[in-house]
């Protein structure tokens, strides 16, 4: 079994300052061994496992309050999207006197499409999003088989590679037909799977909700609106563009990603890395791919992250602006050299450095302030903010 020892030593420093913390993640992504590998850590006090979708912890729960109010120590609910009318009861067991329980809760949507959430335990509750498995985790020598099969730890372990895409085409299919629904979205399962399909195929480019609403025969708002629940549900990802005071015209819309390479290959009918490989969207694949890693190096939030573009053509793939520092990203295949649009983006946003994130072996420097950075290498060239 992986060892992800960031996310639990994370997680626990959470539990010591919040008495909620809730674990955000794609379903499969490992939230649950995760939970499980901090109940077996846990020295504060007994640990109790409840499973929504486990039909007697469901009967068990039908007098939440009166359910949990006796328990000490840890309290784990797993998949607890299914029972938002919990949160209230949350709220008031985060608020007794002392304490006696923290409550662990494991959830496969953004706080966003758990409103409620974020609502009634303000100030109580503390989100950590686990993610797929990193470079860190893996090690940096299966950089090729973490991009072709992604982060889902079953996708990623999976013994061949038709088993991995087998698995994954599998969880495409649940996550429309079982999961989505359990979250109350009512858009049929064929419809999101054509649309998630079609931003498969503009996976890191900008955003035309016009475009898409003309493809699928349905309005702007709707196409919106499919964005959200795919957001929602943390397997798709979009990045905001930066704006800045200067006289050249910039894009506005926002850039749309897949969040996993391996559902976004799925998605694309891509089964080996030599198909890919042939594949026109092998760039935007490459760019999703390391935008995700350098961020997770980073240690970057969501609200420290965009792109930037002008309508004449010049643009950065990622602006990571943290206080006064700004860091520009590009992710480019094959040996990177210097370009008048990286010249441009280094002047008008006046970053500290420019990072060329390339498929080849080594790292150097290209001009003043820009260096290639090879993909195999992040972890080692690239410091943390």
């Amino acid at each position: 079994m992986l060892e992800r020892a960031r996310h639990l030593q994370s997680v626990l420093g959470l539990l010591s300052a919040s008495p909620v913390v809730a674990i955000l993640g794609p379903r499969q992504v490992g939230k649950s061994t995760l939970a499980r590998e901090i109940a077996a850590t846990w020295k504060r006090g007994p640990v109790t496992y409840l499973d929504l979708e486990s039909d007697a912890d469901l009967r068990r729960l039908a007098e939440p309050s009166y359910a949990l109010e006796p328990l000490r120590g840890l309290v784990i609910l797993d998949e607890v999207q299914r029972r938002p009318e919990l949160f209230p009861s949350l709220r008031v067991l985060a608020d007794r006197p002392k304490r006696p329980a923290r409550f662990l809760v494991l959830g496969s949507a953004s706080p966003q499409l758990l409103k409620q959430t974020s609502e009634t335990l303000a100030g109580r509750i503390a989100f950590y999003e686990l993610a797929g498995l990193s470079l860190e985790e893996v090690g940096i020598r299966n950089l090729r088989r973490l991009w072709i099969r992604g982060g889902f730890p079953r996708s990623y372990t999976a013994r061949s590679t038709v088993e991995s895409n087998r698995w994954r085409r599998d969880f495409i299919r649940t996550f429309l037909e079982r999961d989505l629904p359990q979250l109350d979205v009512r858009t049929p399962a064929s419809a999101l799977h054509r649309f998630w399909s079609m931003l498969a195929h503009v996976h890191a480019q900008t955003l035309n909700w016009s475009e898409l609403g003309r493809s699928m025969g349905v309005s702007d708002a709707i196409v919106r609106s499919y964005v959200d629940v795919l957001e929602g549900a943390l397997v798709v990802s979009t990045l905001k563009p930066w704006h800045e005071n200067i006289s050249k015209r910039q894009v506005k819309a926002p850039k749309v990603f897949v969040r996993d390479s391996g559902l976004l290959h799925s998605l694309l009918d891509i089964e080996s890395l030599e198909q890919l490989e042939g594949h026109p969207r092998i760039g935007g694949s490459w760019e999703g791919f390391g935008i995700h890693h350098v961020v997770a190096r980073l240690g970057a939030r969501t609200d420290q992250c965009f792109y930037w573009a002008t309508h004449a053509g010049a643009e950065l793939d990622l602006l990571v602006v943290a206080g006064n520092h700004r860091r520009g990203y590009e992710f480019k295949l094959g040996s990177p050299g210097t370009t008048a649009s990286m010249r441009i983006a280094l002047e008008d946003l006046r970053l500290d450095s420019l990072d060329v994130i390339h498929s080849g072996q080594d790292s150097y420097p290209l001009a003043d302030r820009i260096r290639a950075v090879a993909g195999r290498r992040i972890l080692e060239d690239i410091a943390p903010l």
